[in-house]
């Protein structure tokens, strides 16, 4: 393995890569392109005739030099005829083992060794980020180097009185972190004592109460009366923005599903969108199926197809930037609705325009369902009979007269849930 070339990637082809798979860069280092558009890097090796991936690191976090210089090191181990997986394995458990047993270890260590513990379990990639954004901002600069035994309910009202009328939401996440932190340095034996985090009859006594975190902020929405006039709009457009926003409408989808949508998605013969589970909400795979108009819009975009993306951005290598239908939305002068706003749009009309159950525009907009007993009977995705749901309502969005509603089905009992 060592004698093959090394460094076959550079930063501008590292920038530019967009297709899925594995790129080597020699020497069993590989940049590893995910179908959501995930970038990581991978290491592989053979030892005792099996062969064996362990992950590196995102590349937002880990550059070229630090992936070789981590692979080099692996190299050199397989050549020892040790497994870099379990001697890394050995290392972590050593450092935890080491961090348990310190009883002066300080808030900022267990906040990076509980983040680095959960990291692999988190859905999201961000979330590790966001937690040692927050934490840096607002706990580091007053606990991050007092011993975690130390901290107590002074120190917390430090963080959060300035920011807790301010940033409601982010002092409320800040303190869940703090607390969660402080919980599990309690069980590994660094702390004794009520958590001072704790907000149940103990920072609620002296926090004023803000906004109640049970209610729902609505993302605004088109009234569905109003719809058909606003695609008449939306149809002189040119830019690919607005295609993009009247495939989302049309599709009942969500801002990231189509930004992200790439042409190998499209079954235009059979008319499906097939999303894969790592770009839905719900982390299972979504099939779309399409109406004519829909059809159209993904055909005249397909030749247009950039990077692997259906919608191409204006940035080398980026999808449609998160902006743009937002953007278009303000240039239109439709004031006051939001993108995420027209999956809204679309379940009024079907609570008030049609007979469809609805179960049916649940499925279409796949939202997940909380309840267990429910989902282990739902197990298909009622493709076709969406399909004629999705089909009135490409109807209705390309309808001449604003006050024309689509006829209910004939057979209503045909559609029940």
């Amino acid at each position: 393995m060592a004698g093959r070339q090394l460094h076959r990637l550079s930063a501008l082809r590292i920038a530019k890569e967009v297709t899925p798979g594995h790129h080597a860069d020699g020497g069993g280092l590989y940049l590893q392109i995910a179908v959501s558009g995930a970038r990581s890097w991978v290491f592989r090796f053979k030892l005792n005739g099996r062969v064996r991936e362990m992950g590196l690191g995102p590349v937002s976090r880990v550059t070229l030099g630090e992936a070789r210089k981590l692979a080099a090191g692996y190299r050199e181990m397989v050549g020892d005829q040790i497994d870099p997986i379990f001697a890394r394995r050995e290392q972590q458990r050593r450092q935890l083992l080491e961090i348990q047993a310190n009883t002066n270890v300080t808030f900022r260590e267990a906040a990076e060794a509980y983040v680095g513990a959960r990291e692999p379990t988190w859905r999201n990639s961000k979330h590790a980020q966001q937690w040692g954004n927050t934490l840096s901002a607002y706990a580091y600069p007053v606990i991050g180097e007092v011993p975690v035994r130390d901290i107590d309910t002074a120190m917390i009202m430090r963080i959060l009185q300035p920011i807790w009328t301010k940033k409601a939401e982010t002092a409320r996440r800040v303190r869940g972190r703090i607390k969660a932190i402080l919980d599990a340095e309690a069980v590994l034996g660094h702390r004794t004592g009520s958590n001072p985090a704790r907000y149940i009859d103990h920072l609620q006594i002296v926090l004023p109460r803000t906004k109640k975190r049970s209610q729902v902020k609505h993302h605004p929405a088109l009234p569905w009366e109003e719809l058909p006039a606003f695609i008449r709009e939306l149809e002189l457009h040119p830019r690919r923005a607005a295609r993009a926003l009247h495939l989302l409408i049309l599709t009942a989808t969500r801002t990231n599903e189509v930004r992200f949508a790439r042409p190998e998605e499209f079954d235009l013969d059979n008319r499906i969108w097939s999303i894969p589970g790592e770009r839905t909400k719900s982390g299972r795979p979504l099939r779309v199926p399409l109406c004519e108009r829909a059809i159209d819009i993904v055909r005249s975009a397909l030749p247009k197809a950039k990077y692997g993306y259906l919608f191409p951005g204006f940035k080398e290598g980026r999808p449609l930037s998160n902006m743009a239908m937002l953007a278009l939305l303000k240039r239109m002068s439709w004031v006051g609705i939001t993108v995420h706003g027209f999956r809204s749009t679309f379940r009024d009309w079907a609570a008030e325009c049609t007979e469809y159950p609805d179960s049916l525009a649940e499925e279409a907009l796949a939202h997940i369902i909380t309840s267990r007993t429910v989902a282990a009977y739902r197990r298909r995705d009622q493709l076709e009979r969406r399909r004629r749901m999705m089909d009135d309502w490409g109807k209705y969005c390309s309808k001449e007269q604003e006050d024309v509603v689509p006829e209910a089905p004939t057979s209503p009992q045909a559609f029940a849930a």
